[in-house]
């Protein structure tokens, strides 16, 4: 006779004991753990906002921080045409993670400390705090850096800038809006469908409401393809100018609340359904009779926007190499606390080379980026002005076009667990190709450095000056800077679909000239020499992981 299965009990084993994986990184301070950016904030002349810099490494370190960045790039921004008795109010509502976030971004000053506090190293620490933030919840750095980089714009309409950058210049965050408040993040919107980097095509038309002019109110009617956290206080857009006041492509300024208190119309046709960014708003807006301000000389809109242009380009940079500085956290954390086949992963040969070779590529951005925060400060002289000016566009090209594929190997360090949104790197995986469209895409961008090399010559002389301060310490590098030298002279005399042609390697060759540099005068010999070895070098690979014979691989390492 069989025993009855109601009378058979269950045996389980204790399949679900979980070891071997990493702990959660969570509860550190990413500022005292991070050895190049500290070092970056010493070196130039920064070391005053160390405190600040590490309450704010402590905070976004949190277990606290780090869950709210996951529910804003999950419980996405929702759109919200209609109340509930249909009128238009045309608000989006994010996650209050998402409001908790961008609150404690701006309580710090990471939009536009270095403006309401100029003195040498202001731009360092304010991009310091930038990247600590974005390190971890990249999609809330977008309204906060076009409220940093609004300010310059603002600057050249001092009427208006009375009256909006005090407000921008606050560090209370308010999602409301309202009138008379007292502070205001700001968004921009250049771009329409028919056009895209084209801006001189558009066709959104502002008619007086006066005599117009400088300063004076007009009246918007068009629609733009891309405007990013459309819930902003005030826009700064482009729109074709009619009338006595003067035409041609000028600057507004939008608010999306009226003096009096009433709605501007602002309506926004749907959000876009982004591949990354995705904790930020992205929209397309209608605007009808939407009252806006005159900023700066009819038909110089372009002039008067690119101040701020510049400033958003060099927070491209700044957010690409805070990526880095995530993935290669996550990837070292990772391999640091699993084992396979009988070592840890960090210390099997392999995954050594892949883990310092992206260690490298974040050194490398991440003290790029700092020094040019430091030519942006107020005491720049007119060299270093000249310098900044190609140094951005040519970081903000190479950088940012080396952000997807860094995170993409860190990922893979991570294996499985990296491919799932329960970790983060899939979430910056998606985020880091932003920083390479927004602000001029690649051509863009190269072209961009061919007009600067041609209308300002003497950012050249500046640029090669500072490369040149490496000279005689690597005879590959040295190799590379004349070759460059030689490529510039030759790019000069070129027409210009030939220059076009090679704009793309030549400003390639910039960047890692700039680079190296940087790196021979500031890092550890052993970073240095493997970095130039790895991207200069005749053996130099097209993958992370190929470095060189003899590479110092536990100094680099240890720094990361």
């Amino acid at each position: 006779m069989t025993q009855s299965a109601s009378s058979v009990r269950p045996q389980p084993h204790l399949t679900h004991e979980v070891f071997n994986q990493s702990a959660a990184r969570v509860d550190v301070n990413e500022y005292d753990l991070d050895t190049v950016l500290r070092e970056a904030v010493a070196r130039h002349d920064a070391g005053w906002g160390d405190a600040e810099l590490r309450d704010i490494g402590a905070l976004v370190g949190s277990a606290s921080f780090k869950h709210d960045a996951h529910l804003a790039n999950t419980v996405t921004p929702t759109l919200r045409t209609f109340d509930r008795w249909g009128n238009r109010i045309d608000e989006v509502e994010y996650h209050p993670a998402y409001h908790r976030i961008i609150s404690a971004s701006i309580a710090h000053g990471s939009h536009t400390r270095c403006w309401a506090d100029p003195q040498p190293g202001s731009h360092v620490v304010r991009a310091a705090a930038f990247m600590l933030f974005g390190q971890i919840e990249p999609g809330h750095a977008c309204p906060v850096s076009m409220t940093h980089a609004v300010i310059p714009s603002l600057e050249l309409q001092p009427d208006v800038a009375a009256q909006w950058v005090p407000k921008a210049l606050s560090r209370i965050y308010s999602p409301d809006l309202s009138a008379g408040k007292g502070s205001a993040i700001f968004g921009m919107s250049m771009t329409e469908k028919q056009g895209g980097s084209d801006v001189r095509a558009n066709t959104t038309v502002a008619i007086p409401a006066g005599s117009g002019g400088p300063g004076a109110d007009y009246l918007l009617t068009g629609h733009k393809w891309f405007c990013s956290a459309p819930m902003s206080d005030a826009f700064l857009v482009l729109a074709q100018a009619q009338g006595a006041g003067g035409e041609g492509l000028s600057c507004f300024l939008l608010p999306r609340i009226l003096p009096d208190g009433t709605r501007n119309v602002f309506r926004i046709q749907r959000l876009k359904d982004k591949l990354g960014n995705k904790s930020n708003a992205s929209s397309e807006i209608e605007l009808d009779g939407t009252v806006a301000i005159m900023v700066g000389e009819p038909g110089r809109g372009v002039r008067t926007i690119i101040e701020m242009v510049a400033q958003t380009r060099l927070d491209c940079v700044l957010g690409s190499a805070a990526g880095m500085r995530q993935a290669v956290a996550e990837a070292v954390w990772h391999a640091r606390h699993r084992s396979a086949f009988g070592a840890t992963l960090a210390d099997q040969p392999a995954m050594t080379a892949v883990l310092a070779d992206l260690a490298l590529e974040s050194e490398a951005a991440t003290t790029t980026a700092i020094r040019l925060a430091r030519a942006h400060d107020e005491d720049a002289d007119p060299q270093e002005r000249a310098f900044r000016r190609l140094a951005t566009a040519v970081s903000k090209y190479w950088i940012c076009k080396r952000g997807p594929h860094h995170a993409y190997e860190s990922l893979e360090c991570l294996g499985g667990n990296g491919y799932t949104e329960d970790f983060p790197l899939a979430m910056r995986y998606r985020e880091q190709p932003v920083m390479a469209v927004w602000e001029g895409s690649g051509n863009v961008i190269a072209l961009d450095v061919l007009r600067a090399m041609t209308r300002e010559p003497e950012s050249i002389a500046a640029f090669d000056a500072e490369v040149a301060l490496a000279r005689g310490a690597d005879r590959t590098l040295d190799t590379h800077l004349d070759n460059l030298r030689d490529r510039l002279g030759e790019l000069s005399r070129l027409d210009a679909a030939d220059a076009q042609r090679r704009a793309r390697s030549t400003v390639e060759a910039m960047a890692l000239a700039l680079q190296a540099s940087l790196l021979v005068r500031h890092s550890p010999t052993a970073v240095a020499d493997a970095f130039i070895a790895a991207r200069l070098g005749p053996d130099r690979s097209f993958e992370y992981g190929a470095l060189p014979a003899g590479a110092d691989l536990g100094t680099i390492l240890e720094r990361h």
